[in-house]
C-alpha cells in the first residue's frame, strides 16, 4: 500500500521560484503514482507586492490556514507530512507555528507520522546567533527531516541538523523545447538578458551600473529586463535609473512574462546576468532556464549557486553587490563569441544531465520514501 504523504507548500500565485516548485509536486506524475497524496496551499501572499508584510487579514487567513491544516491531519491521517517553510525573519516566525501545530496535530491524530522540509531559501545562520531565533530553531527543528538543495546549503543548518537526516535535491524545471537549441546567435549587437522580479536585491540596479561601465568603456550592447513590478521597483522608476545612466536605447524593460512569452527573449540573447545578492537566495531556477536555452550565465555566489553556474565552465561568477565585477565579467563574454557558445553549449549539457525536472522528481520520490519508512 502507498504511503500517505501531505503535502503542505506554496503554489502559485504569486508566482515565485518555491511556488513553481511546488506547482511541479502536485502536477507530477511519478509523485502521484508512488504514493497517496494529498495537497495543501500554504500561501499567504496573494501577489508578489504582498510577500513580507503583515497586519491583521494575514493573521485571521493564518488561523484558517491552521484549522484547513488539522482538518486535513485527521481526515487523512498521512505516513508523511511535506512542508515548504521559510528560512528566518517573520516569514519564518509564522512558519515556526505552522510546523509546532503540525505536530501537535499529528500527535492526536497520526502518531507514526513523520515530517520533512524543504527549503527552497536560507537564513537560519543568519539569525542563529539571535537569542529568541536560537530557542526556536532548536525546537523547530526536533525530530525533522531536511530537503535541501544543494550540499553548499547545508553550513545554514548544520548547527540544528545532523547530516544524516539531511537530503540534497537540485531542483529541476520542464524541458520547454522539442528541438535542441543553437548555442550561436547571430546578433549584431549582442543582448544580455535579466529575468527576474525588479527587486533591487536580485541584482537590477547593480546590472544597471555594470551597463553603464560598459558603455562608458565602449562595450556594445543592449539589455532586456524582464520581469513583475514590485513596491521597490515599478516601471517608472525603472526608467528614471535607465535615464539617471545615460542608457536609454540601451535598457529596456519588457514586464512581466510568463511561460512561452518568456521563449523568444531566450532565444535571442547572447549572454543572461542574474546578479542577484538576496539573502535568502537558495537555487535561482532562471538559471537554469537559461541553461536550457544555452545560454553562457553572469551570476554570483549566492546560496546553491556555484552548483548551477561553475566558473570557467558554463559561465562566470562575479562579486556580489559589485557593479564593476559584474561589468567585467559581462565584457568579457560580449567580446568573445566563441566563449559564449562554448559556455552555452557546456550549460545545456550540464541542465540535461543534472536539472530537468524528470530529474528532479525522480530525486524527490526517492527522497521522500526514504523519509517515509
Amino acid at each position: 500500500m502507498s504511503s500517505k504523504v501531505l503535502f503542505i507548500m506554496h503554489m502559485p500565485p504569486p508566482v515565485h521560484g518555491a511556488a513553481m516548485v511546488g506547482k511541479y509536486i502536485h502536477d507530477s506524475k511519478i509523485v502521484n503514482e508512488s504514493f497517496d497524496c494529498r495537497f495543501e496551499n500554504m500561501m499567504l501572499a496573494k501577489n508578489l507586492e504582498d510577500i513580507g508584510k503583515g497586519g491583521v487579514k494575514k493573521i485571521l487567513n493564518l488561523l484558517s490556514q491552521l484549522k484547513r491544516f488539522k482538518k486535513a491531519i485527521k481526515e487523512f491521517q498521512p505516513d508523511l507530512v511535506y512542508v515548504t517553510p521559510n528560512a528566518a525573519g517573520g516569514a519564518f516566525y509564522k512558519d515556526f507555528v505552522v510546523v509546532q501545530y503540525i505536530k501537535h496535530c499529528l500527535k492526536k491524530y497520526s502518531p507514526n507520522a513523520r515530517i520533512v522540509v524543504h527549503y527552497h531559501n536560507k537564513g537560519v545562520a543568519s539569525r542563529q546567533d539571535q537569542f529568541l531565533d536560537n530557542i526556536l530553531y532548536k525546537k523547530f527543528f526536533r525530530g525533522l527531516k531536511v530537503i535541501l538543495l544543494a550540499n553548499v546549503l547545508y553550513e545554514d543548518v548544520k548547527k540544528y541538523v545532523s547530516k544524516e537526516n539531511v537530503f540534497i535535491c537540485p531542483n529541476g524545471i520542464p524541458e520547454s523545447l522539442r528541438e535542441e537549441p543553437v548555442a550561436e546567435r547571430h546578433n549584431e549587437t549582442p543582448k544580455i538578458l535579466f529575468l527576474s522580479n525588479l527587486i533591487i536585491s536580485k541584482g537590477v540596479i547593480v546590472l544597471l551600473d555594470a551597463l553603464k561601465i560598459l558603455k562608458e568603456r565602449s562595450v556594445r550592447f543592449t539589455c532586456d529586463f524582464v520581469g513583475g513590478e514590485t513596491d521597490e521597483l515599478n516601471a517608472e522608476r525603472f526608467a528614471e535609473e535607465v535615464k539617471r545612466r545615460g542608457l536609454e536605447g540601451h535598457a529596456f524593460y519588457a514586464g512581466r512574462k510568463y511561460g512561452s512569452e518568456k521563449t523568444p527573449y531566450f532565444e535571442n540573447a547572447d549572454v543572461f546576468a542574474f546578479p542577484t545578492f538576496y539573502h535568502n537566495e537558495a537555487f535561482p531556477l532562471v538559471n537554469i532556464e537559461a541553461m536550457e536555452f544555452k545560454l553562457p550565465i553572469v551570476s554570483t555566489n549566492e546560496g546553491g549557486i556555484p552548483d548551477m553556474v561553475v566558473n570557467g565552465e558554463n559561465g562566470l561568477i562575479c562579486e556580489r553587490n559589485n557593479a564593476e565585477s559584474l561589468a567585467t565579467a559581462l565584457e568579457k563574454l560580449l567580446l568573445d563569441k566563441n566563449l559564449r557558445i562554448q559556455y552555452g553549449e557546456n550549460g545545456y549539457k550540464k541542465f540535461k544531465s543534472e536539472f530537468t525536472l524528470q530529474s528532479f522528481e525522480n530525486r524527490i520520490v526517492e527522497i521522500l520514501k526514504n523519509c517515509s519508512f
